[in-house]
């Protein structure tokens, strides 16, 4: 049955109504300024350098520039572990409500010559937990150094790849590319060889950005 003026006038007035909530709630989305879960290791926690030189802080710094309400929360902690990681998660994404994850774990398992299955498995889970908070996530890939093995060293660095894959996450293939692989490397790192050094931080910041921009978006 066809509806008279009136009618239609009531039914647009009526669809116009219902859509207003949807509408307020994108825009209320869209306007909530980012925050970003940094979930990492001691190349993420300053391990040995000065308050505030990490590439983390420097982060922070840069999106005070351009997006001054962004809020940076660096939850990481020296010698973390995926494990250790994981069983933080929950906790850190009730808590903060990040809209953007960064996970930056992994190292500190080849160290330890943990088994890369049990790496994969954690680092799935929490991109996966991450994504069901309503985050994205920037997955940060590690390298092992030659003399851990050729196999070994090529099995660790495909796991951050398969996780993103599979997950459909962002991914930095490696964050010390061109302090690590650079001809003058160790000039790059502090007495350890495990650390890179302040003047590090910058570069590392600058591998990152590329990966998480987007996701600011």
């Amino acid at each position: 049955m066809e509806l008279g003026p009136a009618a239609r006038a009531r039914r647009h007035w009526l669809m116009a109504a219902l859509a207003l909530p949807a509408a307020g709630a994108a825009a209320a989305a869209a306007a909530t300024p980012p925050v970003i879960l940094v979930l990492g290791d001691s190349l993420s926690a300053e391990y040995g350098l000065a308050r505030g030189e990490g590439w983390v802080t420097l982060l922070q710094q840069r999106l005070a520039k351009s997006m001054p309400a962004a809020r940076v929360v660096n939850a990481s902690v020296s010698g973390d572990t995926t494990s250790g990681g994981r069983a933080r998660l929950a906790s850190l994404l009730r808590q903060h409500k990040p809209t953007v994850v960064v996970i930056e774990l992994g190292g500190n398992d080849a160290l330890r010559g943990l088994p890369i299955s049990g790496t994969r498995d954690n680092l799935l889970a929490m991109t996966r937990a991450s994504q069901d908070a309503g985050a994205k996530v920037l997955l940060l890939g590690m390298q092992v150094p030659p003399n851990y093995g050729g196999a070994y060293g090529r099995d660790f660095s495909a796991v951050f790849p398969e996780v993103a894959r599979q997950t459909k996450a962002a991914l930095l293939p490696f964050l010390l590319a061109g302090i690590a692989d650079a001809p003058d490397a160790m000039t790059w790192f502090q007495a350890d060889r495990i650390h890179p050094t302040a003047k590090a931080q910058p570069r590392m910041l600058d591998n990152v950005w590329p990966h998480l921009q987007p996701l600011l978006r």
